[in-house]
């Protein structure tokens, strides 16, 4: 594949764009086909993403993210609102149900896009003026 005009300089400036919706290293096609199921190659720059293997990483950052966004909620309808068990728990469950599903797909692309950087699972570390 060309490289892009403009790599990323450094992890500061890498793409992470969209919420890791977009190629990370160019920036401008969508990294996903399906919903969690990456495209083989990039339609603008061409690289290679059948690599992409993000394995159970992001159901974990999904997790850990919505229990603690969740718990001063259970915290609030439990002691401050004292809702009953029943509804605070619908409630819960429902939130938890959304936010998972908006959690996911950013988080697997977040991933990818952090092993392209780092040049792990067979990607190759690219940096701009590299040969």
């Amino acid at each position: 594949p060309t490289p892009p005009t403009a790599l990323p300089a450094d992890a500061a400036q890498r793409r992470l764009s969209k919420g890791g919706g977009q190629c990370p290293r160019c920036g401008h096609a969508n990294l996903f086909r399906k919903w969690l199921k990456p495209v083989d190659r990039c339609r603008a720059c061409g690289h290679d993403w059948s690599l992409a293997s993000a394995d159970d990483i992001p159901p974990y950052i999904a997790i850990l993210l919505t229990g603690h966004l969740l718990a001063p909620v259970i915290i609030l309808f439990v002691f401050e609102w004292q809702l009953p068990t029943w509804l605070a728990g619908t409630i819960v469950v429902a939130l938890a149900i959304g936010l998972m599903l908006a959690i996911l797909q950013p988080a697997k692309g977040m991933v990818i896009a952090a092993q392209w950087w780092l040049g792990l699972m067979g990607y190759t570390r690219e940096r701009p003026g590299a040969e």
